[in-house]
């Protein structure tokens, strides 16, 4: 567990946890900022299921666009602080 919890949402790590793809991508995000095909290879998961999930972790502001939203090709993705600090308790 980390050392320093205070600023842990334990609901988010819970909703992430709940969810081997959300899980998965999270990790894989963790290890830099990727496209989703390469989301995909990290991950083993499908292209639909990647861009979902990565779509739930938005939702969530764990994870964010990092180039212009109305880009279609060549989507960048990180995570958020939040979503680093969600990342190193779900890795836990």
């Amino acid at each position: 567990m980390a050392a320093d919890t205070d600023d842990v949402d334990w609901g988010t790590v819970g909703f992430v946890r709940a969810s081997d793809y959300r899980t998965r991508v999270l990790d894989a995000l963790a290890d830099g900022p990727a496209t989703p095909t390469t989301v995909g290879e990290r991950t083993d998961l499908e292209l639909t299921h990647v861009s979902r999930t990565i779509t739930e972790l938005r939702d969530h502001d764990l994870a964010e666009l990092l180039v212009p939203e109305e880009r279609t090709k060549g989507r960048i993705y990180g995570l958020t602080d939040d979503g680093e600090t969600v990342a190193t308790e779900v890795d836990a």
